[in-house]
């Protein structure tokens, strides 16, 4: 019993430790598929009602053609095949190497664009066509190394209602990057933290979703604790934890998860809690900044940006 004991105790020093360094008295501180073609002149991951509800009558896959690229005022440039439907990509596919991750009824939801007659829209480089072999042997087209997929409910050429589905679906740019407007906050592909620069505050963290990331004046790195409870995560919801591999131009140091006690695990920074909030309806708006005196956006190093001194 005493040697479990002892054990289990050194076992608890270790994990203190450990958290003490990271948090404590020191703070402060493509590759494509094969070439095809040649140039010519809110739910779950598959669809708000799981499959989509006309999904059944289009299993088959249907073949690319001629591509085109349709320019979107919502969407900046997006991919159609040869009927004009827009080509969706899948944030849990792989472009290197080329990997499909959608079969069975997933295939239902979103069909399958074989790479059949491919052909480059005009302008677009014919080298980033390709193709991947699936299990059934169907030769699934692939942008830049992503696999093609149409949405079944999209009904008529031009319509994009797959857009952003179960946060993982995104209508296709002719680079096979995810479609985003030239002049908007870009969205495309972004680190799970990243700095973007910001007219007003300069360089701020945002998401990876290029929402804006705050911190809360109440909140302490140490002891590390969240002062936003209950209601207030409806208005200011926690930034979930992200793989450190998985950041861009932020500080490194502190950046551990947060083991709330209503048993949420919330990212920290430099050993703040961080969070996003639900007035901020697009990537680039900043509307929790100071917020109550007490809400701010936060700096690469972690620091509250333009709060009082």
């Amino acid at each position: 019993m005493n040697t479990w004991r002892n054990a289990s105790l050194a076992v608890t020093a270790v994990a203190v430790l450990a958290l003490t360094t990271a948090c404590g008295q020191e703070q402060g501180t493509t590759t494509n598929g094969a070439p095809v073609g040649a140039a010519a002149a809110a739910g779950d991951d598959y669809g708000s009602d799981a499959y989509g509800s006309d999904a059944a009558a289009k299993t088959d896959a249907t073949a690319a053609g001629q591509l085109a690229v349709w320019d979107s005022k919502e969407l900046g440039e997006v991919v159609t095949d040869s009927e004009g439907f827009t080509l969706y990509r899948f944030d849990k596919d792989t472009a290197s190497p080329p990997k499909s991750n959608c079969e069975g009824d997933c295939e239902k939801a979103w069909p399958v664009v074989s790479a059949e007659g491919a052909k480059a829209p005009a302008g677009v480089d014919p080298a980033l066509l390709g193709e991947v072999a699936r299990a059934d042997g169907t030769k699934q087209l692939t942008i830049a190394g992503w696999p093609m997929y149409r949405y079944a409910q999209d009904e008529s050429p031009g319509d994009a209602n797959g857009q952003g589905v179960g946060g993982t679906w995104f209508a296709s740019a002719p680079d096979g990057k995810k479609a985003a407007p030239a002049d908007d906050v870009t969205v495309a592909d972004l680190p799970g933290l990243s700095v973007r620069k910001d007219p007003q505050l300069g360089d701020i963290i945002v998401d990876s979703k290029g929402m804006t990331v705050y911190r809360f004046k109440k909140d302490s790195a140490w002891p590390m604790k969240s002062a936003c409870t209950g209601a207030c995560l409806d208005k200011w919801p926690v930034v979930a934890p992200v793989d450190k591999n998985d950041t861009e131009g932020i500080i490194e140091k502190g950046f551990v998860t947060f083991d709330r006690p209503d048993g949420i695990k919330q990212q920290s920074i430099d050993c703040w809690p961080v969070y996003t909030f639900a007035g901020d309806k697009k990537p680039g708006d900043t509307n929790g900044q100071g917020v109550g005196g007490t809400w701010y956006a936060v700096s690469p190093q972690a620091k509250l940006v333009g709060a009082p001194k």
